[in-house]
């Protein structure tokens, strides 16, 4: 069966900016692909050139076998897309948005308010339906601007950045939501920097970085090619803590962070060495009390700090009152 999205060697500049150089990936039908990276690696670019929004200068993007530059139009007939912002009218009820964007789909007026009350009931806004947009919480608003590119019943739902600016509560109840529309067959393509999003939602993942893809495959095969585990140990004392970060050195693939006021220590081992339980021993042997341990497999923080060399997001770079030791 062939891919729902195929990118193959796209190249696009903005002046002297390379913004796309040589992109290529696939997606396949009713499943989630994440596409991530840092800002600026290309993600918007991609997402307007297969909504037929932007023209690639080379190379080539379909979706459903359909070119999105040969046959636009039919290409628009397959696709929704939900952008950073959401672009529902405030003035307008629910109900109002989604009857407005199936006349723009040239449904008919009956076939417009079908749909409008059948995406109303899936995203649990019916309750809502005829208020004013701009009385809705905002994980309501969101959901409504998903809602608004199901009204034409895409093939392929494109989403950039979906939880951008929701709280944990709101975001979850997206999450539910675009798990639902897998059942439907709805392939979705989704830009994010949150990367618990895309650990939850994505059957793939591709990490792209300057144009171009530097790492992918599933979450979880991802994460396995790191081979490393990350050991937490909270000491008794915090005044021990300089002797037993020199005491379980040997074990850390990388340096090790301290932070001295909780009296912890972080580090990274090799997978199925057994590290934690050395860690406890060679502590012991020397005397060294320790009152928590804690094994945690790597994440897909992890893996973009590894290809990518910066986390996804600048803020969560920060160390404050973390000292790093070294072999």
């Amino acid at each position: 069966m062939p891919a729902m999205i195929e990118i193959d060697n796209l190249r696009k500049t903005f002046g002297e900016t390379l913004a796309l150089d040589g992109l290529t990936f696939t997606a396949d039908e009713a499943r989630v692909f994440a596409l991530l990276g840092p800002n600026g690696s290309g993600k918007t670019t991609t997402v307007r050139i297969l909504a037929t929004l932007l023209m690639a200068d080379s190379g080539r993007a379909a979706i459903g076998g359909v070119d999105v530059r040969e046959h636009p139009v039919a290409v628009r007939r397959m696709i929704g897309l939900a952008g950073q912002h959401a672009a529902v009218d405030e003035t307008l009820t629910g109900y109002e948005n989604l009857l407005m964007i199936g006349r723009l789909y040239r449904l008919s007026a009956r076939a417009a308010r079908k749909s409008a009350a059948e995406v109303l009931e899936r995203l649990s806004l019916t309750d809502a339906a005829q208020r004013p947009v701009r009385t809705y919480s905002g994980g309501m608003r969101r959901r409504l601007d998903v809602g608004a590119s199901l009204v034409g019943r895409p093939r392929v739902l494109l989403l950039d950045e979906p939880s951008a600016g929701l709280d944990p509560g709101a975001r979850l109840e997206l999450w539910s939501f675009l798990r639902n529309l897998l059942l439907d067959g709805t392939t979705i393509l989704l830009t994010t920097q949150q990367l618990e999003e895309a650990d939850q939602l994505a059957d793939t993942v591709t990490i792209i970085d300057h144009g171009k893809v530097i790492a992918e495959g599933s979450p979880a095969e991802l994460k396995a090619r790191l081979g490393t585990e990350t050991i937490e140990i909270t000491l008794a004392d915090p005044l021990e803590l300089h002797a037993a970060t020199r005491t379980v050195l040997a074990l850390a693939v990388q340096p090790i962070e301290s932070d001295l006021s909780a009296g912890r220590m972080t580090f990274k081992a090799h997978a199925g060495t057994k590290a934690l339980p050395a860690a406890v021993r060679l502590l012991d042997d020397a005397q060294i009390a320790v009152e928590d341990v804690t094994a945690l497999r790597p994440s897909l923080d992890d893996v973009f700090l590894s290809v990518v060399g910066r986390p996804a997001q600048p803020g969560d770079a920060h160390q404050g009152g973390k000292e790093v030791i070294k072999r």
